[in-house]
């Protein structure tokens, strides 16, 4: 008799656990996660102000792989346009390239100074 009390009890908890689940389940999918802009003082875009470049460069590859392979002179001429033979200079002045991240803070100072500020000491090193 003890077993199928302590079974009805458990029921009213399985329930709610059901209807929990159920309910996170539900705004999760209403509501889903708005993401920080990576850089909060930068402008927002809209997604369509980059479809223009990613249609030229789609464009681009079309053309590359319909026709016969570039020659090796070919080649070197578009890839010194830009980044590549494709995407020409599609971008180029939002990528990271040696030239531009010269004033960069590199992941071992960030840790350090994420450390330091923590830990309130320097490193002697």
């Amino acid at each position: 008799m003890s077993i199928r009390f302590n079974m009805s009890v458990l029921r009213p908890v399985r329930f709610l656990l059901a209807v929990c689940i159920s309910a996170l389940l539900l705004f999760s999918n209403a509501f889903p996660a708005s993401a920080d802009p990576v850089n909060p003082t930068s402008s927002q875009s809209s997604p369509q102000q980059g479809e223009a470049n990613l249609q030229s460069i789609e464009k681009e590859a079309q053309k590359a792989v319909l026709k016969d392979p570039y020659s090796q002179k070919e080649t070197q001429t578009k890839a010194n346009q830009g980044l590549n033979e494709i995407q020409g200079a599609a971008d180029i002045d939002q990528m990271n390239r040696p030239e531009n991240s010269q004033d960069a803070i590199s992941v071992e100072d960030k840790s350090k100074n994420f450390l330091e500020a923590i830990t309130g000491r320097k490193d002697k090193n």
